[in-house]
């Protein structure tokens, strides 16, 4: 990182006020003083006792003439009192012996004049807390390097009380030092136990997060512009004028901006031309204001107008927190891993406006263990008594095979822990918990199985993980193929408290086995490559209270795990899983994911989305059509394998919950029978038209014709197409496509955010779903082909058949 960048003042107030820091003068008068700085006993660790006047004139020439090196000259109400330099870690010595460094990295010296009569408490600490918010104060920082002589205790001690973690020692060519890191995070939360909540970052939070409530609500049909004045605007791929629009409240506050209609009444609205007023005087922008105010066509009341109030609150916090981090632009993330791209993500989910609340996980745990602060992970464990648990395995599978359960370094040490109670292992089933979960769940909830040695703590495991976006899954970074593991976290977020309830755990990898031999036995999905993650192992305790006495109480999912197979493990040989959430993704410039990947495959756009469409839409849809096989295959539960940046494949995980069979006459194995949920028929084309077309495919659509990669009229022509194309390919399948009806004209209009709306405590429920959903009428299929138009022609193919369709 060049560090020629850093020369305007800090962006926040100084942390001592009269510190400020400039660029390194060129005069006699400086270099005189900085010779005499430089050679005095106290600054032998600067390693320029001997150096005459010349040197340091030359010395700090040298480092101007750098493209990554900058010398500062530090005052303290004004007068001269500390040199600095920031530098390139990965252009000095550093990078020659192995030093764990990464982008974002910025080297820095720093040296404090002798003191000249007698020492000015605090001084040296106000110098270092100036230089670091000096260092931060470019965006792109997300770490800063010290690496002191091992001998300069004193510079130790001061690294340590500002933040810095030492690492360990490196042997550079003139001296050992101490490899220290201050993450941006830790140097923040010294700063100002909540830097990310500012005026700035909020107002940024706050017109996001209008433009999509306003957004989804009017899809929803919840509320209702009317037409103003049109005004020109940019975006879309014809660049044409899109339509202003007023949003006036029942207390008369008004909201105007411009917005583009597009196929199922997707709004596709412009952040940058939202207006708030009431009775001529603009306001802020405020999605909390925007549901109060609106919260009697929004059916809120009572109780819950608070309950919702919380949850818009929590998703501005966290939506603060990542707007004020330096993020991967897109262009980075084509080479990025799997879990590089989980941590960019920034959206959430799509549709649901408070789609981020995680009620309950607090500042500290969200910057310790959350998937946006992508830092590792160690899992606590517990040791629960065999006798009161369960351990419940998938097909070819068994202990021996999972990490920790089976033989190991880790499971040794665990064990180890375990007897030095007194208790032997053979009695204990080891079983992973969230830190998070450990604190404020189970070591409150589970006092007396803790204290009676039911359950019995052992610590921090050894493996290192990091959260995905599920927040409660979590991926061995020291080895990516290794099953990921899933804990209960018993926090609130969108509609649900994330638990695990081990009775719905004991048949997960049962249902997990029974959709795996479908999908393998499949000619078409094995064609495809659609895959499915097994869910190869749960555990859960039931001998506390509360399974005794409480059904359907919610500590009943506060201690169970589930071991799924790894997206490494499913990625081919010159393929890269990314999430496909990160289709919707835009970084921080605005600039899309899914238009970088297009651009970069060298494809032609519409060919693209066409391998894209018969890598997911094509399977979820012959799913479906062939096996009565729905899924709920948003963002987050589908992974997209990519071979030179273009879809050729989709793997779906997230079985064991988000999985049923449509048929009541369909066989299931033993103990899978849960799996089965019984709908209308004439709402069984929802799992596609719902949860693919307008769950995702919608939003898509939108994103790449904002970007001008293809017009949204394209998209949903070769979307068409698609489906078409499976039909001629699968004649057999003709009855069920007429009965389902996947092209038909319209269909039910099932609405996210109104579930929400109506007890975001629990959305739905999770053993009768079909029955908690809540409609708008329906909504106009763009996958719908008028009598008498032609078949498609598709980029990658000729003529396509027409697929059968019923009102």
């Amino acid at each position: 990182m060049s560090t020629h960048d850093l020369t305007q003042p800090p962006t926040q107030a100084p942390t001592q006020p009269g510190v400020t820091l400039e660029p390194l003068p060129d005069d006699p008068g400086t270099t005189a003083l900085l010779h005499a700085w430089v050679t005095h006993p106290r600054s032998r660790f600067w390693q320029m006792q001997d150096a005459t006047a010349a040197d340091v004139a030359q010395e700090y020439r040298d480092i101007a003439a750098s493209a990554h090196h900058d010398a500062w000259l530090g005052r303290v109400d004004g007068r001269p009192t500390f040199l600095a330099e920031t530098y390139d870690p990965s252009r000095s010595p550093l990078a020659d012996v192995g030093a764990d460094l990464r982008e974002g990295d910025l080297g820095m010296h720093l040296l404090v004049a002798p003191p000249v009569g007698p020492p000015r408490a605090g001084l040296t600490r106000a110098v270092m807390a100036a230089v670091l918010e000096h260092c931060f104060a470019d965006p792109r920082v997300a770490r800063v390097v010290v690496e002191p002589d091992v001998g300069n205790d004193a510079i130790a001690r001061l690294n340590a009380e500002a933040g810095f973690v030492e690492v360990g020692t490196v042997r550079l060519p003139d001296k050992t030092a101490r490899l220290s890191f201050l993450e941006r995070a830790d140097w923040a939360r010294g700063q100002y136990p909540a830097p990310h909540l500012r005026p700035d970052v909020l107002a940024r939070a706050q017109r996001q997060l209008v433009a999509k409530a306003i957004a989804e609500l009017c899809h929803e049909r919840l509320l209702a512009p009317r037409p103003a004045t049109p005004v020109r605007a940019g975006g879309g791929s014809g660049g044409e004028s899109a339509p202003a629009w007023t949003l006036t409240a029942p207390d008369g506050t008004e909201y105007r901006f411009t917005a583009r209609r597009l196929p199922l009444e997707h709004w596709d609205l412009d952040p940058a031309s939202l207006t708030r007023t009431r009775d001529g005087v603009f306001l802020p922008l405020d999605v909390q204001e925007l549901v109060a105010e609106h919260a009697e066509p929004l059916g809120l009341r009572g109780e819950l107008v608070a309950v919702y109030l919380e949850e818009l609150a929590a998703t501005l916090a966290w939506t603060c927190w990542q707007l004020d981090r330096p993020r991967m632009g897109v262009e980075d993330l084509l080479g990025a891993s799997h879990a590089e791209v989980e941590a960019a993500v920034t959206e959430g989910h799509p549709g649901f406006v408070a789609n981020r609340g995680r009620i309950g996980l607090g500042l500290a745990a969200h910057e310790a263990w959350s998937p946006d602060a992508a830092r590792p992970v160690r899992l606590h464990w517990v040791a629960a008594r065999r006798a009161a648990s369960g351990l419940w395995l998938g097909r070819g599978w068994s202990a021996q095979d999972l990490p920790v359960l089976g033989p190991g370094r880790e499971r040794d040490v665990l064990h180890a822990r375990l007897r030095r109670h007194g208790l032997d292992p053979a009695d204990y089933l080891l079983l992973p918990v969230h830190p998070w979960q450990w604190d404020a769940k189970v070591a409150v909830t589970f006092a007396p199985d803790v204290a009676r040695r039911d359950l019995v703590p052992l610590g921090e495991g050894l493996t290192r993980y990091q959260a995905m976006q599920s927040i409660r899954t979590f991926t061995d970074l020291d080895d990516p193929r290794r099953v990921q593991v899933k804990t209960a976290l018993a926090i609130q977020n969108m509609g649900f408290t994330r638990g695990l309830s081990p009775a719905y755990m004991e048949a997960t990898p049962a249902v997990s086995d029974w959709v795996a031999s479908v999908v393998e036995a499949d000619p078409e999905l094995h064609g495809r490559g659609f895959q499915v993650l097994r869910e190869v192992a749960a555990a859960g305790y039931t001998g506390d209270v509360f399974h005794r006495h409480a059904p359907g109480a919610p500590q009943r999912k506060m201690l169970a795990a589930l071991w799924r197979e790894s997206p490494a493990s499913a990625a081919r040989p010159g393929e890269r899983v990314v999430t496909m959430a990160a289709l919707l993704h835009r970084d921080a410039a605005g600039d899309s994911y899914a238009a970088a990947l297009v651009r970069a495959s060298g494809l032609e756009p519409r060919a693209w989305v066409a391998r894209y469409l018969d890598a997911y839409l094509r399977p979820v849809a012959h799913c479906l059509l062939a096996h009565d096989l729905a899924f709920m295959p948003h963002g987050e539960n589908l992974l997209v394998a990519l071979v030179d940046h273009a879809p050729v494949r989709c793997v779906m995980k997230d079985l064991g919950e988000e999985v049923a069979l449509l048929s009541p006459d369909r066989p299931l194995p033993a103990g899978a029978e849960r799996a089965r949920a019984r709908v209308d028929p004439d709402e069984r084309c929802l799992a596609v038209l719902t949860d693919v077309v307008d769950g995702f495919l919608r939003h898509l659509a939108a994103v790449l014709d904002g970007a001008g990669v293809l017009p949204v009229s394209d998209f949903w022509d070769e979307a068409a197409g698609c489906l078409e194309r499976h039909a001629a390919d699968h004649p057999e399948l003709a009855d069920a496509v007429a009965a389902v009806g996947l092209q038909r004209p319209r269909f039910p209009h099932s609405c996210l955010n109104r579930l929400q709306l109506r007890d975001a405590r629990q959305m739905v429920d999770i053993a009768d779903q079909a029955s908690s959903l809540l409609y708008a009428g329906t909504l106009e299929n763009p996958l719908h082909r008028p009598e008498g138009a032609d078949g498609a022609t598709t980029s990658e193919g000729g003529e396509v058949g027409r697929l059968l369709t019923r009102p």
